[in-house]
């Protein structure tokens, strides 16, 4: 196990802003996890863990601890029957290349997320989701290192507390697990609508009436490509903000002043606002704002342009929250975590 120093998280992150590392190490398996976490541990070094580094931003002054990233192999199927196949993937699998491994086992539940960027073991953290599907639908179980017991710990898919793109993993208890495998049971049904709306608009526009794990697969990865910016060729986290979620009377108020507005209800008296549809109307989609360019395929999107510092960033991220607050009285949140700046 090697340990680096000053290693720059710009390259570390696709946002490509951040200072130096002051240690960085990569864990193959679970043992080099506890091994290398302990360590720190005992030399109260503190630890941020990473995967691709797709979904974090990280601070100017750097991280004065240990950047830990997860390097877990594994792709095994462990239960197969009549209709579904469970299979244990290694935390730090690619997660498309999960996908796309399911989607050529004729395995449905997945296939929607397609070219998301990250790893495997960094999508139940945020309850990563696509164009109808997220990971709580298909997740069963997860293993995870407790850095408080120093043990590998198994948790349900209950114990998650899974809601829109959150989970206790950045939520109640951020910090204390580190996960290296989940487990998901994938069905041997094909694909069936009804589909996301933009995802159907795809279909008829391109008058696909047959429906298989390809080919939702190969549509959500053309709308992607269309819509978002490859992060290796132009910087950014994916969606930088979350879409919002207002209660139904707040909804009511909403539809009455602004009668096109997007929505999606999501049960419970909630609904789930487009938030690029918010910053897109107010006239933010292909601006650049302190170097942060706002997507011209997804509003949702911030690219690195020529942003020097993470100022630039918070600057560019207020400027447009601000203005959707001020006009809709919504308040947007950012959705990549931050490396904190220790």
């Amino acid at each position: 196990m090697d340990i680096h120093t000053n290693i720059p998280l710009k390259s570390l992150t696709t946002m490509k802003l951040g200072g130096p590392a002051k240690y960085f190490a990569e864990a193959h398996t679970p043992q080099e996890l506890h091994d290398l976490y302990l360590d720190a541990q005992t030399k109260n070094v503190p630890v941020f863990v990473l995967g691709g580094g797709s979904n974090v931003v990280a601070h100017d002054e750097g991280y004065q601890g240990l950047i830990l990233r997860i390097k877990i192999p594994g792709f095994e199927v462990i239960a197969d029957d009549l209709n579904s196949t469970t299979i244990k993937i290694g935390a730090g699998e690619i997660w498309d290349d999960v996908v796309k491994r399911a989607v050529d086992m004729r395995l449905s539940g997945i296939e929607a997320m397609s070219a998301i960027p990250g790893t495997a073991g960094a999508a139940p953290v945020q309850n990563v989701g696509a164009y109808g599907q997220e990971i709580a639908e298909t997740l069963i179980s997860l293993e995870a290192y407790d850095t408080q017991t120093h043990s590998i710990v198994t948790l349900q898919n209950a114990d998650c507390e899974f809601s829109y793109r959150h989970s206790i993993f950045r939520g109640s208890q951020q910090g204390r697990y580190v996960i290296t495998s989940i487990t998901l049971q994938l069905s041997k049904n094909l694909p069936a609508a009804p589909f996301y709306d933009s995802l159907q608009a795809y279909f008829d526009e391109h008058a696909i009436t047959v429906f298989t794990q390809q080919v939702v697969r190969d549509a959500v990865s053309a709308i992607r490509a269309d819509k978002l910016p490859d992060p290796k060729v132009r910087p950014s986290a994916g969606s930088f903000f979350k879409n919002a979620l207002v209660e139904s009377w707040q909804m009511d108020g909403l539809r009455q002043a602004h009668p096109d507005i997007k929505a999606y209800e999501m049960g419970n008296g909630t609904y789930k606002l487009a938030t690029g549809w918010l910053i897109e109307s107010l006239g933010f989609k292909g601006q650049t704002l302190h170097g942060m360019h706002v997507n011209e395929g997804n509003a949702l999107v911030l690219i690195n342009e020529s942003a020097a510092s993470y100022a630039d960033l918070a600057a560019a991220r207020d400027e447009i929250i601000g203005k959707v607050r001020d006009t809709y009285q919504v308040l947007i949140e950012q959705e990549p975590l931050e490396i904190p700046a220790l």
